[in-house]
């Protein structure tokens, strides 16, 4: 990636941006200010189609939630330095593989924040009115006006599962209709406002007239909300998923909502869910009494796509000129302010004793000076940035690059 004579960094010309999925306008306008080469596709690829395109030698790619990047993906792109998900979850990306590779990824975990709550904060109020329900039957030409089972919002009990970005901005919104907010969070959290957070997730079913839940995919979530918590619910509350479509056993919702033990919910994240806009959607909640379908529009805003587009975008742009992965998901955290009259080398090794040993006698060995250097770890891996004279600094990195322990090495100048 690098020219010895004379020694100069990759040309950012020369830098390829893949973008899919039909990523934000926005991203596409910071890759081009920075001079990259940008190719832009409106849809997922399947993996055999990926491959085929990062083996074109992609140095940046950009999804979002529908293009799966595997092992064989990772493996496939040579060049590939970094991975930017367009979105907030990053379970459609290997992010093992990813580290392995030296392939920092980054997501945008703030941006559609307010998206997805407002969102929210509307099924709220539809489900509390059957606000579905109504408009289906006055659209087929009937008239149905009623007060049974419809109810303000002010008064009742808001329960937060997963008081994150998202979740806590749900429960200042909530606050402001004049609903009671509990929370609860295997983590240690700061209630915003007057929400109170809860030590127990029984303790939250059982108190609450609304659960929605604000959590990623993991093992430890995945069902958490099955049979047996649906039982612990109020008589006639309501569940609400914008989370992961894996975390609610649809099938005990269903017969819960068909025996009338919940009033209704609202979901915008299935198990399974179309790889692009189609007509064969088929799941198991549809057509039940004050059930809110939507297909998976959380953060489909204009607002949060735009600034989407620019948090992944500077992130990508940041690693690829200074090397800096603060905000990567998979990857050591570190950033090194960039010095004058000086080039950089990174380094990502496998994290074994003994590699900054090896490196240091290196640099000692070439006489070279160490103007600025930092080091970060996890479990696998050791990402290196350090600064040294320019007259050395590409022999340094070719040295380096020969180590066994070295993965993935690049320099900046």
């Amino acid at each position: 990636m690098t020219k010895s004579t004379p020694p100069t960094s990759f040309p950012k010309s020369e830098i390829k941006v893949l973008l899919l999925e039909n990523v934000h306008e926005s991203a596409h306008e910071i890759f081009r200010g920075q001079g990259f080469h940008i190719e832009a596709l409106p849809r997922a690829l399947k993996e055999d189609e990926l491959c085929a395109k990062l083996e074109e030698g992609v140095h940046i790619l950009g999804i979002r939630s529908k293009t799966h990047v595997t092992r064989r993906a990772l493996e496939s792109g040579k060049r590939l330095l970094s991975v930017g998900a367009f979105c907030i979850g990053t379970n459609q990306i290997d992010l093992v593989a990813a580290n392995a590779a030296g392939v920092p990824v980054f997501n945008a975990p703030f941006s559609n924040t307010r998206s997805v709550a407002e969102l929210v904060i509307c099924e709220v109020v539809m489900l509390a009115r059957q606000l579905g329900d109504r408009s289906r039957e006055v659209h087929e030409g009937k008239w149905r006006k009623v007060a049974t089972n419809s109810f303000e919002v002010r008064g009742k009990t808001l329960g937060i599962i997963g008081y994150g970005h998202i979740g806590s901005q749900v429960g200042v919104l909530a606050e402001a209709m004049g609903m009671r907010v509990l929370s609860h969070d295997i983590r240690t959290t700061l209630p915003m406002g007057n929400n109170k957070a809860v030590e127990s997730l029984d303790a939250l079913l059982e108190a609450s007239d609304f659960v929605t839940l604000h959590v990623p995919e993991t093992a430890q979530t995945k069902g958490m909300i099955g049979e047996a918590e649906i039982a612990k619910m109020k008589q006639g509350a309501y569940l609400i998923n914008l989370s992961r479509g894996t975390v609610v056993d649809l099938d005990a919702l269903a017969a819960a909502l068909e025996a009338k033990k919940l009033g209704g919910a609202a979901l915008d994240v299935y198990p399974q869910e179309p790889e692009s806009n189609s007509d064969d959607f088929t799941n198991v909640m549809r057509g039940l009494a004050n059930v809110v379908l939507t297909p998976h529009i959380g953060g489909s805003t204009a607002e949060a796509q735009e600034s989407i587009g620019r948090e992944v975008a500077n992130s990508l742009t940041r690693f690829t000129n200074t090397g800096a992965t603060v905000g990567a998901v998979n990857f050591p955290q570190l950033e090194l302010a960039p010095l004058e009259g000086t080039h950089r080398v990174l380094n990502v090794h496998k994290n074994v004793p003994g590699v900054l040993r090896d490196i240091n006698k290196l640099v000692s060995d070439r006489n070279a000076n160490v103007l600025g250097q930092i080091l970060a770890t996890d479990p696998q891996i050791g990402y290196l940035v350090m600064d040294l004279d320019k007259d050395v600094a590409n022999d340094v990195r070719k040295a380096i690059a020969e180590l066994s322990s070295s993965i993935k090495t690049r320099i900046l100048y």
